[in-house]
């Protein structure tokens, strides 16, 4: 298991481009959706028998609070590179959610949906979080790339919420997308937003996403330089309507789930500095999940992936979802995931002095320009 273990490790950093310079770069994905509105709609899905302490998302996540991203900000401030430069987090947002009274006025008839800035307005101890946002763009901490407009395949979703699909109907009161714990029809639970079935949900995504990124520019006062689709799965179209709007780099992990009809899907595989048809990719060689699984260590699990991408000049790209950060559910859940962060960033440091923090935009220019890059020999 173990040799298995690091072949497949080292096989995902063989192809594509190299780079001497030990570039470190932390992609967090889901920053301005919805999940668990709070603790005591969790204790309510639990006495229901629905078991959202099984579900990870369900257990820890929730729209990022003032704390939370105070608290972080706090730790990336605190670990600085050789040049002087703070941890920087890849938020990778999107930037609406679903407007629940809209859609319940119009019987289920239509889809509206709300900035993520007026959906803080709808939960407590979110005041701050957009001045926020905008505070952490400024200082280089915090570096807003785009996810989607939001984390849901909107059609699907309002079809069955139209045909009365009980458990969807159950989610909606509580203003939930859906209960992932409870298994549904959806693979990813109503959570994939660039999925499709047929042409008519294909061709839908060019609005969604043409809408969100005009959004997410009004947002954060740019445009978005790479983008990580919900879920990892995405087609050629998105690709098209994404290059568009100036998007140049997709991130993603080894697999891309593509969508090729009813229901159906097939795996094309990437690596880092990989460009086909204008369009770039990186993949994310190094993992900090602690809520997924609080059994492993992950600061050593993600050292010996950094050793291994450092050992073979690439980039190391760490994907963390926010749900590692947020308290507002569970405390101590944020608070031992970011003792837990300082711990890796320092020893990042310790190990390789030289090593950089970037966020993903600027590593997608160096990957677009080749400015520091060199090809395998």
């Amino acid at each position: 298991m173990l040799l298995k273990k690091t072949i497949a490790r080292n096989f995902i950093n063989i192809r594509g481009m190299r780079t001497p310079r030990k570039l470190v770069v932390i992609e967090s994905d889901d920053w301005g959706s919805i999940r668990m509105p709070s603790r005591a709609v969790f204790e309510q899905l639990k006495a229901d028998g629905l078991h959202p302490e099984t579900d990870p998302y369900l257990k820890y996540d929730s729209l990022e609070s003032d704390e939370d991203l105070q608290q972080l900000f706090s730790v990336l401030k605190s670990v600085q590179d050789g040049k002087g430069n703070p941890a920087v987090v890849t938020a990778n947002a999107v930037v609406a959610n679903p407007d629940f009274e809209k859609i319940k006025a119009g019987n289920f008839q239509a889809y509206h949906y709300e900035p993520f800035t007026t959906t803080l307005t709808r939960y407590s101890g979110r005041e701050q979080v957009y001045g926020l946002w905008k505070q952490g763009i400024a200082d280089g901490i915090f570096v807003p790339q785009y996810h989607g407009r939001e984390h849901l395949h909107v059609m699907r979703w309002m079809a069955n919420l139209a045909a009365g699909d009980e458990m969807l109907h159950k989610a909606f009161t509580h203003q939930m997308i859906s209960i992932s714990s409870v298994p549904s029809k959806m693979r990813f639970a109503y959570m994939e937003g660039m999925d499709h079935q047929d042409e008519t949900e294909r061709l839908a995504k060019k609005e969604v996403l043409e809408t969100g990124h005009s959004l997410f520019q009004r947002l954060t006062g740019y445009g978005s330089r790479t983008f990580i689709a919900n879920c990892y799965i995405w087609d050629d179209t998105v690709e098209q309507v994404l290059q568009g709007e100036g998007v140049v780099v997709m991130q993603g992990i080894l697999n891309q789930i593509r969508p090729v009809g009813e229901g159906k899907h097939v795996l094309t595989k990437h690596f880092i500095g990989e460009k086909k048809n204008g369009m770039a990719y990186t993949i994310r060689n190094v993992f900090f999940e602690p809520s997924l699984d609080p059994k492993l260590n992950w600061v050593d699990e993600a050292m010996s992936r950094i050793q291994t991408a450092f050992r073979w000049q690439k980039p190391a790209i760490i994907g963390s979802h926010r749900l590692n950060y947020i308290g507002s559910i569970d405390p101590q859940n944020r608070e031992k995931n970011l003792a837990s962060l300082k711990q890796l960033l320092q020893q990042i440091i310790r190990q390789w002095p030289d090593a950089e923090f970037i966020s993903s935009a600027a590593l997608a220019e160096l990957i677009v320009n080749e400015s520091f890059f060199k090809p395998q020999a």
